[in-house]
């Protein structure tokens, strides 16, 4: 069976300004990859992302650059040797797992020895903003069971006051993006622990983890930007009790399993994160999120309009409907997949 494939951009507006420490965003622009084996199709979608020098120019050449060799590519685990972990190789990853369930007739959850995700809950994440600004977005969603807070080096305390406030039943997770120091992060802790914050994702920069070596927190510390695939785990297990897990890292679902066992065999906690971008980029991350502590897959919240036949949402729950657009057995989606991929350029 030869295979091939064909990929391009997408942009979806978002629902609001998303900003971050690293700076603010009003679209998602992602890489959706079509896979053929001529007869069934499957899809994913990717999210480049600047922080580890991609974009979307980068990543569509690295694409272009194996699609030679790609014709030989029998499984995902292919995929391993022909791309470095990264968004190019998650977009592919996610599009043959999705077509491997339409040939075999099986979903990937069944074909990935997955847990079946009976009930998950998924953080939803508040921008940078003022106090009142931020108050006012944790209001608008609540009383959230689970809340994100992107925050910068400024004004940490009354922000998370004033959400605490607006949401007081509410666990949050703080991301600062590795925007803090070692020692703001220790004069911080004691109150950002009486304030409900349950998690801190990547306090400081990635090159300075080994500064955390021997920090006693009462809240739980993440590696994010510091973790990517599976051997990163060993290493991490020294400095932090969690890892955020984001396919768009690991270069897929195929690795992302990898480093979730990993994880667990180094007794850290786990969270299942994402990028910005539709339903279609959340799906085979969302096999992963059964028997993890922490679950931040929210894109589609963010942005103002998510692709046909997504997850639906109540109240931090996430749920996947039928039918749903990624991952099962069956001619579902597949009129249109095939459509599409007459109406792209080879």
């Amino acid at each position: 069976m030869s295979l091939s494939f064909k990929a391009f951009t997408e942009s979806f507006p978002l629902a609001r300004e998303f900003r971050i420490s690293r700076g603010a965003k009003t679209q998602a622009d992602v890489i959706t990859v079509l896979v053929s084996d001529g007869h069934y199709y499957g899809w994913g979608e990717s999210v480049p992302y600047a922080r580890y020098n991609e974009s979307i120019k980068s990543v569509l050449a690295q694409l272009e650059d194996i699609k030679g060799a790609f014709a030989s590519v029998c499984d995902t685990e292919d995929l391993l040797t022909l791309l470095p972990a990264g968004s190019a190789r998650n977009a592919l990853d996610a599009a043959l797992w999705d077509l491997k369930a339409k040939v075999k007739g099986k979903s990937v959850a069944s074909l990935a020895n997955l847990y079946t995700v009976q009930r998950c809950y998924t953080a939803q994440t508040l921008s940078i903003d003022t106090p009142e600004g931020m108050k006012n977005q944790a209001l608008e969603i609540k009383n959230a069971p689970l809340i994100k807070i992107k925050l910068d080096e400024h004004q940490v305390l009354e922000r998370l006051a004033a959400i605490h406030e607006a949401s007081p039943q509410s666990r949050l997770i703080v991301d600062a993006n590795e925007g803090w120091q070692v020692a703001m992060l220790n004069e911080l802790l004691p109150d950002m622990a009486k304030l409900g914050v349950a998690l801190i994702e990547q306090p400081v920069p990635a090159e300075a983890d080994e500064e955390l070596a021997g920090l006693n927190s009462p809240v739980i510390l993440c590696a994010d930007e510091s973790c990517h695939v599976s051997a990163d785990i060993e290493r991490l297990a020294k400095y932090y009790q969690a890892v955020n897990i984001k396919l768009d890292k690991t270069g897929g679902l195929t690795e992302a399993i990898r480093a979730y066992h990993a994880a667990k065999e180094h007794n850290l906690q786990i969270m299942i994160g994402c990028m910005v971008g539709s339903s279609l980029a959340m799906a085979p991350a969302y096999g992963l999120c059964a028997d993890v502590q922490f679950v931040d897959l929210d894109g589609p919240l963010l942005v103002a309009q998510d692709r046909a036949d997504g997850f639906t949402f109540d109240q931090g729950r996430m749920i996947q409907p039928e039918p749903f657009l990624w991952g099962l057995p069956g001619q579902y989606g597949q009129q249109g997949l095939a459509r599409l991929w007459n109406e792209l350029p080879d």
